[in-house]
């Protein structure tokens, strides 16, 4: 079925940090929406990279040698195998995911943040 999502309504359905929601599917990706805030955990990809959009606010990924600064409106790929740690400066961030079905934001790492039945919004 072809519709358009509207991305501001899906947003106001998220209540719960780092716990990435699902709005579309396309070419065996997900498209997902987090809210965030605070520090995340460090973790790689194996095997993907990682696509992150800053919807709303600054996101901060870190990386063993340095730190990148991701605005509002912009967005970074991390690629595979690389190490990093998402956080944010205290402020609420909106983000979007464009992940493979079976990645899990964790990554390489189970902890209790891992989500592995995500919800569809």
């Amino acid at each position: 079925m072809i519709t358009n999502i509207n991305i501001r309504e899906k947003y106001d359905k998220i209540t719960e940090y780092w716990t990435p929601k699902i709005i579309g599917e396309l070419n065996g990706q997900h498209v997902k929406l987090a809210k965030v805030k605070g520090d995340f955990l460090w973790h790689s990809h194996d095997n993907e990279d990682e696509l992150f959009i800053v919807y709303k606010g600054t996101l901060y990924i870190e990386f063993r040698d340095k730190t990148v600064t991701v605005p509002e409106g912009q967005l970074i790929i991390v690629p595979k195998g690389v190490e990093h740690r998402p956080y944010t400066n205290g402020e609420e961030v909106w983000i979007m995911l464009l992940e493979p079905k079976e990645i899990l934001h964790t990554g390489n790492v189970i902890d209790e943040k891992t989500v592995t039945n995500l919800e569809w919004i």
